[in-house]
């Protein structure tokens, strides 16, 4: 039986396309082993496949100032002898990177252990902690080709995401039972990344009554997030994070509001969903998002709404018109040819770990 580590962590967007590859890989017959941050987000989310969880120590490397960049290399370090360790013990035939620094020190550990590495970017340029693991990787797979021009030649593979099947088998009325809603207004569903948007968030509850005028609204909001004094608002529905019933609550959606991290808007894309995103500032970030976003909105996928542009009106607004030309964003997502991304991955890691 072949063994492979997967790994990833920090948001639910470096451990969602793991998850993605697990039910093919079982298929494949592979033992399957996740390494992840002691207590990330990663491993709540891992836990419920029952794979076996392995926790080392993570520190993140900034690009900016912090007192924690004095002490979190030596995280690093400690957490490259215990990845090394748990590599030395599992003896896999491949490892799979999706990034987040709790990554890092596992890739690392792998090309010392002379394990076949493959890793994935998501956005449309390499983040630090993945510009750090691609000498060591095999193959590098991104979503957008442009990426392919940010990469080394001979690694760099166009995959594009993997996204979760059962996502696109969701069951209307039973998110309409969840919501409390009713089958005669449209549904907006808003997601603010998978730790919250204050930004996002704050920007829609100032909406909601003239959104509610005409919409019925689902909200996730993130982990401590919800408002307690619009529970009970008729047509407004607000989570800090849904898992099994995301699909049934995608199914429902008309239109969604969301960050423009790269793994939920190639769900987006999947699924078919219009959608008005709002990028992560380049002053709170390195521009990816933003990035991400253009590409998308060059492509006809997506409409874009700067969060320094962000007000009540100009929300109302951008929502009204996505909602009226949403037509448009899905015929040309679904004329998009979006690669087959769990197969070729899948593909490559066979390669990987054959020729091991």
């Amino acid at each position: 039986m072949k063994r492979i580590i997967l790994t990833g962590g920090g948001t639910a967007g470096h451990v969602t396309p793991n998850i993605a590859l697990i039910p093919r890989l079982r298929e494949l017959g592979y033992d399957i082993q996740y390494i992840g941050s002691y207590n990330g987000i990663e491993k709540d989310l891992i836990e419920p496949f029952g794979i076996p969880y392995h926790g080392i120590s993570s520190g993140k490397l900034r690009r900016y100032f912090s007192v924690q960049n004095f002490t979190d290399p030596f995280r690093v370090v400690k957490g490259f002898s215990e990845a090394r360790k748990l590599i030395k013990d599992l003896k896999p035939d491949v490892i799979f990177s999706k990034g987040g620094f709790v990554s890092v020190p596992v890739v690392l550990a792998g090309k010392r252990c002379k394990v076949p590495v493959i890793i994935h970017e998501s956005d449309m340029t390499p983040g630090l902690a993945n510009k750090i693991a691609i000498p060591s990787a095999e193959k590098v797979c991104c979503n957008f080709p442009e990426t392919l021009d940010s990469l080394p030649k001979g690694k760099a593979v166009l995959t594009g995401s993997p996204i979760r099947q059962e996502l696109l088998s969701g069951n209307k009325i039973a998110a309409l039972d969840l919501c409390g809603f009713t089958a005669d207004k449209p549904v907006i569903l808003v997601i603010g990344g998978s730790l919250g948007s204050v930004i996002v968030n704050n920007a829609v509850r100032k909406s909601l009554p003239k959104l509610l005028e005409e919409f019925q609204i689902i909200h996730l909001c993130g982990k401590g997030k919800t408002d307690d004094t619009l529970k009970g608002t008729k047509g407004y529905c607000q989570f800090e994070y849904i898992k099994d019933e995301l699909r049934d609550i995608f199914a429902l959606s008309d239109i969604v509001i969301s960050r423009a991290g790269a793994n939920a808007i190639c769900e987006l894309l999947a699924l078919r969903k219009p959608n008005l995103l709002i990028p992560l500032s380049a002053k709170a970030s390195r521009g990816d998002q933003i990035l991400n976003a253009r590409s998308f909105e060059r492509q006809g996928f997506s409409m874009v709404l700067e969060e320094e542009n962000l007000t009540e009106d100009t929300l109302v607004s951008a929502v009204h018109d996505l909602f009226d030309n949403r037509g448009t964003f899905i015929d040309a997502m679904r004329n998009s040819g979006q690669q087959d991304s769990i197969n070729t991955i899948i593909s490559l890691i066979e390669e990987a770990s054959s020729a091991k």
